[in-house]
This record gives C-alpha cells, sequence and structure tokens, in this order.
C-alpha cells in the first residue's frame, strides 16, 4: 500500500472516519496526557498583573480508530494541514489574556500518530496569563503565577485531563533567566476542577514560584534615598545663623524624596494596601521633614532672648510711667494735706497701689512663660512702699542682653548637638527592624506557606 493510499484510509475516506466524535463514543470518558516545554518566561508585569510566556504544549490521547497494521513504521508524521481531518481535545487556558499562533515559516504544529492509535499533538504558544501577585513584601516578594488547562465543551464524562509524569511534565530550557525574577525548579503540579451551570469540567494546573531579586530596587530606590536622608543630616552641622544654607538643603531634601516616592510608585498598581517598599519611602519622607523642622525648632529658640528684652524694655517704660504717676501723687499727698481732707489722700494712695500691683502682675505673666519669673521678684531688703523708680545703667542693660543671648544660643546649639546622635541613631534602629521583619521574618512565612 502507497503512503496516499493509507492515508485516505486513514482519514475515513474509505472508512467512515467522523472528525466531529470524540473516541470511546457513549463509552468511558478520552484520557488526554499533557506535558509543558516552556521556551521563554518573562515579562512579568506588576501593574496589569500578568506576565509573558513561550511554550511548546504537547496532549496526547488514543483514538482506536487511527490504530493501523499496514504501514511498516511505528509511527507517522503527518502534516499539519491533516489536524482538521481527526477529532482533537477542546483545551483552552482558564486564566489566558492574550494568545496567539506561530506560523514563520510555517505553521509549528506536530502531529503524529503510533500504531496503537495514540495522537501526540504539539504547538507552540506564544501566552499571556493572569498572574494575581500579592504585594505586601515588593520588592522582597516571592510570587506565584498558575498556568491553568481546561476542557471547553466536554464534561469530565467525556473529557479528562492528566499531567505527564511529574518529573517531564513541565520542562524548563536550558539557561532560561529571567531580567528580575528566579524561577524555582520546583514546581506545583495540581487539578483545578470547575464547576459550572453546565457541568463539571476537567482543569489541570502548574504553579510556578517567582522569586524577585531586589538588586534593581537598591540601586534605584533604597540607596538614593538613603543618601538624601543622610544628606538632609548635614544641616545639622552648619552654623544656625546660615538660615539660606539649611533651609534650601533641608526644602531640596524634602523635594527631592517626594519625587523619588512618587517614582517608586509609578511602576505599580493602585493597591489599598501598604507595600514594603512604601514604608521605607514615607520614612524616609519623614526623616527629611523633621530635619527641616528642627532647624526651625532652632531658629525660634536662638532668638527667644530678642522677646525677652523686648518685654523687658516695655516694663521699663512701665515703671518709668508708674515713677512719674509717684511723683505727681506726692504733689497731691502735699496739696492734700493743706488744702483737703485725708479722704482725697486715701483715695489716691490706693489708686496708686492698685496701679503699681496690675503692672508687676502683668509683667510677671508675660515673663514666667520664659522661665524668667524670678528676674522680676523684688530683692531682700526692698522697701515695700512706693518709690520711685531708678533706670539700670546702660552697661548693666548690655550685659544683661548679652547674657540672656548667649543662654539662648547655648540652647538653640544643644538642639543641633542632640540631633546629630538622635537622628542617625533613630534610623539605625529602623533600618534594622525593617530589614529583619521584610528579609528574614516574612520571607520565612512566605516559604512555609504551601
Amino acid at each position: 500500500m502507497s503512503p496516499s493510499d493509507f492515508l485516505d484510509k486513514l482519514m475515513g475516506r474509505t472508512s467512515g472516519y467522523d472528525a466531529r466524535i470524540r473516541p470511546n463514543f457513549k463509552g468511558p470518558p478520552v484520557n488526554v496526557t499533557c506535558n509543558i516545554f516552556i521556551n521563554s518566561f518573562g515579562s512579568v508585569t506588576e501593574t496589569t498583573m500578568d506576565y509573558r510566556v513561550n511554550v511548546f504544549l504537547r496532549q496526547q490521547w488514543n483514538d482506536p480508530r487511527l490504530a493501523y497494521r499496514e504501514y511498516p513504521d511505528d509511527s507517522l508524521d503527518l502534516d499539519p494541514s491533516m489536524l482538521d481531518s481527526i477529532w482533537k481535545p477542546d483545551l483552552f487556558f482558564a486564566n489566558e489574556k492574550g494568545a496567539n499562533f506561530h506560523e514563520v515559516t510555517t505553521d509549528n504544529k506536530l502531529l503524529r500518530i503510533f500504531k496503537n492509535g495514540n495522537v501526540l499533538y504539539s504547538i507552540r504558544l506564544t501566552l499571556i496569563l493572569s498572574c494575581p501577585m500579592d504585594l505586601k513584601n515588593f520588592p522582597m516578594d516571592i510570587q506565584t503565577c498558575t498556568m491553568q488547562l481546561e476542557s471547553f465543551g466536554y464534561t469530565m464524562n467525556d473529557l479528562i485531563f492528566e499531567w505527564l509524569e511529574e518529573q517531564e511534565a513541565v520542562q524548563v530550557a536550558e539557561g532560561l533567566t529571567l531580567p528580575q525574577f528566579i524561577l524555582r525548579d520546583e514546581k506545583d503540579l495540581g487539578y483545578c476542577t470547575k464547576y459550572y451551570n453546565t457541568g463539571k469540567f476537567t482543569c489541570i494546573e502548574v504553579k510556578f514560584h517567582l522569586e524577585r531579586q531586589m538588586g534593581y530596587y537598591l540601586i534605584q530606590m533604597y540607596i538614593p534615598s538613603l543618601l538624601i536622608v543622610i544628606l538632609s543630616w548635614v544641616s545639622f552641622w552648619i552654623n544656625m545663623d546660615a538660615a539660606p544654607a539649611r533651609v534650601g538643603l533641608g526644602i531640596t531634601t524634602v523635594l527631592t524624596m517626594t519625587t523619588q516616592s512618587a517614582g517608586s510608585r509609578a511602576s505599580l498598581p493602585k493597591v489599598s494596601y501598604v507595600k514594603a517598599i512604601d514604608i521605607w519611602m514615607a520614612v524616609c519622607l519623614l526623616f527629611v521633614f523633621a530635619a527641616l523642622l528642627e532647624y526651625a525648632a532652632v531658629n525660634f529658640v536662638s532668638r527667644q532672648h530678642k522677646e525677652f528684652m523686648r518685654l523687658r524694655r516695655r516694663q521699663r517704660r512701665q515703671r518709668m510711667g508708674l515713677s512719674s504717676g509717684t511723683a505727681s501723687l506726692e504733689s497731691l499727698r502735699q496739696l492734700s494735706s493743706r488744702h483737703s481732707s485725708e479722704h482725697t489722700y486715701a483715695t489716691l494712695s490706693q489708686l496708686s497701689s492698685s496701679r503699681e500691683e496690675e503692672l508687676s502682675r502683668e509683667s510677671r505673666f508675660y515673663l514666667r512663660g520664659y522661665g524668667l519669673g524670678h528676674c522680676l521678684q523684688p530683692k531682700e531688703g526692698a522697701g515695700e512702699g512706693p518709690s520711685v523708680y531708678n533706670p539700670p545703667a546702660a552697661g548693666a542693660l548690655l550685659r544683661e542682653g548679652e547674657s540672656l543671648r548667649r543662654r539662648y544660643m547655648d540652647r538653640a546649639k544643644r538642639i543641633d548637638t542632640i540631633s546629630r546622635a538622635v537622628f542617625p541613631f533613630t534610623f539605625l534602629v529602623f533600618n534594622i527592624f525593617y530589614w529583619v521583619v521584610y528579609k528574614v521574618l516574612r520571607s520565612e512565612d512566605i516559604h512555609l506557606v504551601p
């Protein structure tokens, strides 16, 4: 028998083969054994949560109608155009978002029939598959991406998918590498039988474990933000009188950190939970903002001696007014002793005492808030009665102002000195806590999840 005659008989031109009817019609279901060879794996995208893979999909089943004995070879390779003449499983990828066949230079399909009626059907596909990701540990996360193979029209009464032997079910091309991930050797094979209103459909799946390599994020995110935080601490060693330098440095680091934080979120989906990199960026932004506020506090404290001296001058003017008022009262006392009654003198004395007490209370109220209320306490041995106010000498006032200025400047310098130690130590503690939690503890929890 010539090969053409054999093919005519095999394809049903003389035997009544119907490609629309499955093997073992009205009998046991057809068992289809599947295996996958991964030619390339990549383009794992977080924004759309999918990945791209190029595979050789191989299906094998038995069709007794295609068994032969007349031809001497154990197997027969047929042209892909013969695929339309035989029955094929209606396999589809349940989590597929996009796919295409390959036709260069010809259809990348293989059809092989064995003597016992076994059929091998292999096809090359490029798939874009959905991969829901949990980004809480990003960029120190491990993602699990699945590939589900399911029957579209045949229920489990007619068709059942099975994996080939576990060692050969999913094969990977030698030297396969991914830009940001490591594809682990272990791959979980399982079944994902689907239950719909139209019946129970066979489904098999494989899970790929992808461990992210964070070298890119160390170079682009973590190290630059770390240096920006350290740069903001330079402000603590700059003289507090150099306001333009310290303010400019603080604002620059805050704006740079804000831009860096926005860039880290640009390539990620808008998820509702907090990611590991979000915590890092938020804390770094908090540190540079706190460094800017620290200079505001230093500047505020260093200028408080001016406020104090302003209050002292106000108090001095009030006492000078009180002194002139007391002299006028003394004249009135003499006049009242000659021409008026004792009642008028008592009334004027009460007015003088009440005015003096009011001014004293007001001055102490203003200065007590600055911790200098003791400066207004009367000296020991001072008379209790009204006396004429003697303004202090100009030299004493200058010495007092210089002493107050030095006191507040020392307080401001102390804030800078404390910040030089507190800021680095706090950031170091945060780093230890951050990396231990996300790189050690969270990683162990992920590995323990089956």
